[in-house]
């Protein structure tokens, strides 16, 4: 159980002549393991295990939850592999609380409040496991996961733990060593319990075989057809305070979502300790501006569409 694999890097990521660095390692255990000791530390958990070290079982219909939390500012990456070996990309993603720049010592759920899609269970049946991979730096994804829609999951490139675990190992190297760190979680999907037999009629004569169904994902999305309505209507001014709020950047891609829902698209962001401000450009020529910025014990939220 606790044999590692060593995955060796390209040397053409390296470069020729670099010093020796410690090569990432899979275990039974873990996807991608950083052989560096870092003070940056991530967990991630489900809604029926909050130690993160059991393996809680659901069964096809239920709904699970995913929680994550970085006990310093980083970027945090979630990965569910299911027991066939495909990857889905959980976090980041393009929904309302998609954003994957996390806070220290505050805790991201997955769906959050207001999240218009849920995380329904289906075979195949098995061990999945969610790796969560917090950097101090953003990490380029481009050649493992691709956004095709504005409002969607990615679509990974990697199957399995290993092909994961490579391409993990490629994209973390430009990064110092000690400046990422990972964390996995497990649960089961279990088959539902047998039925009592019953007394059937004779069975019928034969007819043709018909193709096997398609085998659902072990984690699948379940989007629900309508965003919520933004609250500020037709208005094109309009502004809101509300009570002070430990994560500005959350508060603001709360908003942003609604923006997004109405057909704007991100064009430049600004974050600061007390403001985070956005503007959006649509198909149209429209433009709109959020505006997210704490005065004292309150936060105003400002938009401006024309």
């Amino acid at each position: 159980m606790n044999a590692k694999l060593s995955l060796t890097l390209l040397s053409a990521a390296l470069g020729l002549g670099a010093p020796a660095l410690a090569a990432p390692t899979l275990s039974a255990q873990s996807i991608i393991v950083n052989p560096v000791q870092t003070d940056l530390n991530v967990k991630v958990w489900t809604d029926r295990d909050s130690s993160g070290a059991g393996t809680p079982a659901y069964r096809p219909g239920e709904k699970v939850r995913l929680f994550t939390s970085v006990n310093q500012d980083a970027y945090v990456y979630l990965f569910n592999v299911d027991p066939q070996g495909q990857v889905d990309l959980i976090l980041p993603n393009r929904f309302q609380g998609g954003a994957n720049f996390l806070k220290a010592n505050t805790v991201k759920a997955f769906p959050s409040a207001g999240d218009p899609f849920t995380f329904d269970i289906a075979a195949p049946y098995g061990v999945n496991k969610v790796l969560a991979l917090a950097s101090r730096a953003p990490l380029n994804l481009d050649q493992i996961a691709t956004f095709r829609s504005q409002n969607s999951f990615a679509s990974v490139a990697v199957t399995g733990q290993q092909g994961l675990a490579q391409a993990l190992s490629i994209v973390v190297t430009p990064v110092p060593q000690s400046s990422w760190v990972t964390d996995t979680a497990f649960y089961a999907v279990a088959a539902p319990a047998a039925a009592a037999p019953l007394r059937t009629a004779p069975a019928p004569a034969p007819v043709a075989a018909q193709p096997a169904p398609r085998t659902a994902q072990a984690l699948s999305v379940t989007v629900q057809p309508k965003a919520p309505a933004s609250p500020w209507g037709s208005a094109r001014e309009w502004s809101a305070v509300v009570d002070n709020q430990a994560d500005l950047r959350a508060l603001h891609d709360r908003y942003a979502a609604f923006l997004r829902a109405e057909g704007y698209t991100l064009t430049e962001l600004k974050s600061k300790p007390s403001e985070v401000k956005s503007e959006y450009r649509r198909a149209n020529g429209g433009k709109a501006e959020l505006t997210v910025k704490r005065k004292g014990n309150r936060v105003e939220v400002k938009v401006e569409r024309r």
